[in-house]
């Protein structure tokens, strides 16, 4: 059966949560130890990331969850034309100047743009206002920055991906928590690693290092991470709290300096880890954890791997709770479960 043209998926004036995946040509390991040509490759996943990272920190778009694999990756987007709707133009052009630098510093920062080179950037603003919130222009930058870079390190010129990325349109918080654990439990299911903990490119791994990051910093103790920022803060949260300073209402004076009014203040400034603060689900992180290392135990026949059964539970093994994930996860899921397997989440679809 052919596929849905993507113009009957996605819907660029609409808030949507997008799964998007692609497939490295031929399925060959370019993204790890590729047997026949005797080369590691796992270092590009590391350049990956960091090239969704910079896109995060400049585009409306939220990363919910991804995981690269060796010959393929999972990502799940959420578009916020919400957010770019509200930018003033000089706004749209500097963020796309961040998104695609014309200019960098020596260090390989990027450099602020001149006057004159905004003032080139607005002559095309409509344009990049829409770009800033499609999650085809996010995949297609990512994905030719990653090809173009493995290309000249190999020598090759050609296709890197087998073809353009494929992409489905998740329509309820069901399936948006389905497709998360789907995304989290890939390396697992796949053999390649035994606990999420263990699982390195994946949005599993990056929250469980910052919820440890997170215990340490509570009790004390030492954290050793690349920088200051938590290890997820590029990540979309995962609790959906439309409360939280994801919608931050800050006072803007009048004309005769009083108060007057208020502004809603929805995303982050230029060169955040990420464009806002918003979450995705009705569960905490340490439900969605603890969640997650449940039903990565299930043994599946379809599947090559799962959790070894007499592991303690995930907080446990990590050293930050004793009790039971039972005790921090079923009161409050159960009681979101019926409406969430039924209901459409506003804004989701």
């Amino acid at each position: 059966m052919p596929a849905k043209p993507r113009s009957e998926i996605f819907f660029a004036d609409e808030v949507g949560v997008y799964h998007c995946w692609n497939k490295l040509v031929r399925k060959e390991f370019l993204f790890g130890y590729d047997a026949l040509r005797g080369k590691d490759c796992s270092y590009r996943k590391h350049q990956a990331r960091d090239d969704f990272k910079q896109l995060a920190g400049g585009m409306a778009i939220d990363i919910l969850d991804y995981a690269f694999l060796d010959n393929h990756l999972h990502i799940v987007l959420r578009n916020r034309p919400d957010i770019v709707a509200i930018w003033s133009d000089e706004e749209v052009a500097r963020r796309w100047w961040y998104v695609c630098p014309d200019r960098k510093n020596k260090d390989g920062s990027i450099s602020d743009p001149k006057p004159c080179e905004i003032k080139l950037l607005l002559q095309d603003v409509d344009e990049y206002r829409s770009r800033l919130s499609d999650i085809s222009w996010m995949m297609r930058l990512a994905c030719q920055r990653i090809a173009t870079r493995a290309n000249k390190e190999d020598d090759v010129t050609g296709r890197f991906f087998g073809g353009r990325f494929n992409c489905s349109r998740l329509e309820t918080l069901a399936g948006i928590f389905s497709c998360s654990l789907y995304v989290d439990l890939n390396l697992i299911h796949a053999a390649i690693a035994t606990t999420p903990e263990e699982s390195e490119f994946t949005s599993a791994f990056d929250r469980i290092r910052a919820r440890w990051q997170q215990a340490q910093s509570e009790t004390g103790g030492n954290v050793a991470l690349p920088s200051e920022e938590e290890a997820d803060a590029w990540l979309a949260p995962v609790f959906l709290d439309e409360r939280a300073d994801a919608y931050v209402v800050t006072p803007t004076p009048g004309s005769d300096g009083d108060e007057a009014s208020t502004s809603k203040t929805i995303c982050n400034p230029i060169g955040s880890a990420r464009i806002s603060n918003l979450g995705f689900l009705s569960i905490t992180r340490n439900q969605y954890l603890s969640l997650l290392d449940f039903l990565g135990r299930i043994v599946r026949d379809d599947k090559r791997g799962s959790i070894p059964s007499e592991l303690a539970p995930i907080m446990q093994r990590l050293g930050i709770d004793a009790k039971s994930w039972l005790d921090h996860f079923l009161d409050s899921f159960h009681q979101h479960a019926a409406s969430a397997l039924s209901t459409p989440t506003a804004g989701y679809g």
